[in-house]
């Protein structure tokens, strides 16, 4: 006998990609009974969820069903609502990208049986949406909130995901100016044992920063794919770019490529992003030797240099956009006011941590725009496999969203 998921999942591999929201309605609507669904999206800066199949919503119940969905899409958790009818919200995520929420209202108030179905076509919702992403506009129009200049429009298409998780490791980053960002990148891998993540910072600004920015990306990432180390990817990255640029254009990257069964992480600082380390309470630069930026002289040669993580530790990386963030008549933002904020997010999952950064970042700006680019990746090591199944069972362990 077929199940309710495989019968959701069926219909939405049946489906057009720009009417997934509508194939899970219908067939939501057939195997659970459901008096409705939707489909809310994060927008591009992460401030909001917004609904796909119903953009007209209400102002009152638009914000009841908004408030209600960011509970689930923070907490990761089923959210219930209602005595009567009761709605139903589940988080959209894949692989660890958290990609919006799940609403559906049913007749009664779903037992653990029927929750743990709709959690499984969530998921199933959540994976065609990401599959669909690349064939059709609608979702992504539904996550802009103003219009992207070509620049963001660039960087955005050119980002791996926002997050991902793995029983060693979480990992998620961040983009900001969101509609306007030029230069600031960051990249990931994970093949095998290896998780490659890279973070760049674009020389200039505006879509010559873009495309300087895709150059070295895809630099790096056609070594990386062809079985270079970090250190061939740097390599090829800066030749690509001197022999366009002739040393008048540069990116300043930071390659990390950790080993997912020991901590083990190998590192090329080629230029200005900022390495710190959160033990417990406790946030301190990870120091490296600064090499050259990729693409200031021709066949420049990188070393690599090495650290250790132990289970529970956390790393950040931010460009130049937040650590030498200096409003008028402020210190830079690295200066104290990061490590502060770092210490913050110390009980917040890495997707969560991000934007933290982000809002307090905008905060020290007293709101106003920022003047660079910026970005911030924030990665948590677990450990060994058996250390990371009793963080999750920890995490599991926390009280269900009401």
């Amino acid at each position: 006998m077929v199940d309710a998921p495989d019968l959701v999942s069926r219909a939405l591999r049946e489906a057009p990609p720009d009417q997934l929201a509508e194939a899970a309605d219908r067939a939501i609507r057939s195997v659970m009974g459901a008096l409705r669904t939707d489909v809310f999206v994060a927008d591009y800066r992460i401030s909001g969820l917004w609904p796909v199949l119903d953009p007209d919503l209400p102002a009152a119940g638009f914000l009841s069903c908004h408030t209600m969905a960011q509970r689930c899409f923070s907490s990761q958790q089923p959210v219930r609502d209602g005595d009567g009818a009761c709605r139903l919200y589940l988080p959209l995520t894949v692989w660890g990208e958290r990609l919006g929420v799940l609403l559906i209202e049913l007749p009664t108030v779903p037992n653990a049986t029927v929750t743990g179905r709709a959690t499984d076509i969530a998921g199933a919702v959540a994976v065609a949406m990401r599959a669909a992403d690349r064939e059709t506009d609608r979702y992504r129009r539904a996550r802009r909130r103003e219009r992207l200049t070509m620049a963001a429009e660039m960087q955005w298409d050119l980002l791996p995901g926002r997050g991902v998780a793995h029983h060693a490791f979480e990992l998620a980053g961040q983009l900001e100016p969101a509609y306007t960002v030029g230069g600031d990148h960051f990249d990931w891998s994970l093949d095998g044992d290896r998780l490659t993540v890279t973070v760049l910072n674009g020389e200039g600004s505006g879509l010559a920063a873009s495309m300087l920015t895709a150059v070295t990306v895809n630099a790096m990432r056609n070594a990386r794919r062809s079985g270079g180390g970090l250190v061939e990817q740097a390599e090829l990255a800066s030749d690509t770019i001197f022999y366009q640029h002739r040393g008048g254009r540069y990116v300043a990257t930071l390659l990390l490529e950790v080993d997912t069964r020991t901590g083990r992480v190998r590192a090329v600082d080629a230029g200005s992003p900022h390495l710190l380390r959160m033990r417990g309470s406790a946030v301190e630069p990870t120091k490296l030797d600064q090499q050259l930026p990729l693409g200031m002289f021709a066949e420049t040669r990188y070393e690599l240099q090495q650290l250790q993580l132990a289970p529970g530790d956390r790393l950040f990386v931010v460009s130049d956009g937040v650590w030498a963030a200096e409003p008028p008549g402020q210190e830079p933002y690295g200066q104290r006011m990061m490590a502060r904020c770092l210490r913050a997010t110390r009980l917040q999952p890495p997707a969560e941590a991000v934007g933290t950064v982000m809002r307090e970042l905008h905060a020290y700006h007293a709101d106003s725009d920022l003047r660079d680019d910026a970005v911030v990746v924030c990665l948590d090591w677990h450990g060994p496999r058996e250390r990371a199944r009793g963080e999750v069972g920890r995490r599991a362990g926390r009280a269900p969203a009401r």
